[in-house]
């Protein structure tokens, strides 16, 4: 769960020289910072370096990434008539340096890749909002006064969306996933509504493809039993809800990731095992993907993560 983060001293070189957006727009650097968790941390498959925003900039929106800040759109979409200006995103040539990342890292690794992409309801809170928000107001309002501003809006993002996913598999990436990271912030009811369908519609048109696909959101506990029935293969879980009570709110085959918080990689170890234990336990042994239940803290010492990896490929089920 962005293995390379702002924790590892490597990467960290790597932005003194260049912004997020330059790194995720040469290959042979995204290929980098892709491969340096696999090569401190031992896990068992690489997560693609990139943005969620990179397929916007792709489709011609004019954004930036500001540290502190997160990513900053100049032209917020606010009505119905810019929606009509957008174009769907044509992965090659827009967003050629993914894909060519993607070939690159092939070549390299030794264990799977798994590609990903925002979800539409999280892009459109982006341009939307003009960034990163709280609340989501703007979004919501759009979402529940304009709706036909909205499904616009959707309709542009989901299919862009899911021609990158596509083009990611077709590329080399082995496993997807497709990250929710606002929409949290919506009712369940409304998330059916006016999210759900577009949603369904990217998982639907990549299941030709038969590669493994992941759904993830944060503060979706109360959302769970909407988004496993998108399509995705694996529901992932944040560390708000402990994972077997996240089982129960999901089909009972369904496979589950997650769900350590990354706080507690800053406590002493053995807090951190134990808990790492309790997740592992809770996971049941058969259909878990151990992993965090967000991304890695820029605090964290890399040598607690190998241990963390360790620790997790030592471990076995209790008979």
């Amino acid at each position: 769960m962005r293995q390379a983060g702002r924790s590892l001293p490597e990467y960290r070189a790597l932005k003194d020289r260049y912004t997020i957006l330059e790194l995720c727009r040469q290959p042979d650097l995204a290929v980098e910072v892709t491969l340096q968790p696999v090569r401190r941390l031992g896990v068992d498959a690489a997560i693609l370096f990139s943005d969620i925003v990179v397929p916007l900039q792709g489709m011609g929106i004019s954004l930036e990434i500001e540290a502190g800040v997160g990513p900053v759109i100049e032209h917020p979409i606010r009505a119905e008539d810019q929606v009509s200006s957008l174009r769907v995103l044509q992965p090659d040539p827009d967003v050629d340096y993914v894909l060519e990342a993607i070939k690159l890292l092939r070549k390299e690794l030794r264990v799977p890749l798994i590609g990903f992409a925002g979800a539409p309801f999280t892009l459109a809170s982006y341009l939307i909002e003009g960034g990163s928000s709280k609340n989501h107001t703007r979004t919501k309002a759009m979402m529940l006064g304009e709706p036909r501003a909205w499904d616009a809006l959707m309709e542009v993002l989901s299919q862009s969306v899911l021609l990158y996913l596509r083009a990611q598999v077709e590329a080399g990436a082995q496993a997807l996933q497709l990250f929710d990271s606002w929409v949290g912030h919506v009712a369940p009811a409304t998330y059916e509504r006016h999210v759900m369908p577009w949603v369904k519609k990217v998982f639907d048109g990549l299941r030709d493809l038969q590669v493994p696909t992941i759904h993830f959101g944060i503060v979706t506990g109360e959302l769970l039993a909407h988004m496993s029935r998108t399509g995705a293969d694996v529901m992932g879980v944040d560390w708000r809800v402990p994972l077997d009570e996240a089982r129960r709110r999901i089909p009972q085959a369904m496979p589950v990731q997650g769900n350590l918080d990354p706080a507690l990689c800053l406590a002493p170890w053995e807090v951190l095992a134990r808990e790492a234990t309790d997740v592992l336990e809770r996971g049941g042994g058969r259909g878990h993907i151990f992993n965090l239940g967000h991304g890695v803290l820029p605090e964290t010492d890399p040598g607690v993560l190998a241990a963390l990896v360790e620790l997790v490929h030592s471990w076995k089920v209790p008979v």
